[in-house]
């Protein structure tokens, strides 16, 4: 690990704590927790709880970005070198972002509008979906099928397909939580998630067996 080039990035990821420990004295015994999709709160926990969001959030997301190319038994994830930096720290920069709001939003008893969940899903999306023609074919990042881990050219056009999908899909999210109601919201978001991530698998079967007749 190149320390140098992860300090910003360690920077971005303590935001969370940091936040936390700013505002630990003003937090009450119990925080919310949990918002249902009209952003209410429907679970309240203890405020040591509050910690568990930048854990599971922008250090998870970090830790498994860190941890699978030294895993990574093809060892294609090592051969992205910047690209793969560069998503790291897109996306853990975005969770740390989320963190941040979630925390405000328990700190203020708000209600945490899902909009701007879905939003930042939306922009996850995004990211991904403009990365995914640089990503080698692994066990851990992107369209992994049984099809595209057989074959290097169902890998690449694959992911071809699916970075334009999910690319369309998250600005498709991020432009309707903007401008639609919450619960047409929410069903469209998980009409474009099935479809973003259906449609590449099933292609790349289909993909499959075009290299089958031909082979």
């Amino acid at each position: 690990m190149n320390l140098k080039k992860e300090i910003p990035l360690l920077a971005i990821l303590l935001l969370p704590f940091l936040y936390i420990a700013f505002i630990w004295n003003k937090l009450p015994q119990k925080i919310p927790m949990h918002w249902n999709i009209e952003g209410e709160v429907d679970r309240y926990g203890e405020k040591i709880e509050i910690l568990l969001i930048p854990i599971m959030l922008p250090m998870f997301v970090y830790f498994i970005f860190s941890v699978i190319p030294k895993i990574d038994p093809k060892k294609k994830l090592n051969n992205m070198g910047k690209k793969l930096q560069t998503l790291k720290f897109l996306v853990t920069s975005l969770m740390s972002a989320l963190a941040l709001f979630i925390i405000y939003s328990s700190q203020n008893k708000t209600a945490a509008n899902p909009t701007f969940i879905f939003v930042f899903v939306g922009i996850l999306y995004v990211v991904l979906g403009n990365y995914f023609k640089t990503i080698k074919a692994n066990y851990f990042i992107g369209i992994r099928t049984p099809w595209t881990l057989e074959s290097e050219s169902i890998w690449k056009e694959t992911h071809l397909l699916a970075g334009k999908l999910w690319l369309s899909g998250g600005l498709l999210i991020v432009i309707s939580s903007l401008f639609l109601d919450e619960k047409f919201n929410v069903v469209l978001f998980l009409i474009i998630t099935g479809f973003i991530t259906i449609i590449p698998a099933i292609y790349s079967f289909l993909l499959f067996k075009r290299e089958s007749k031909i082979g």
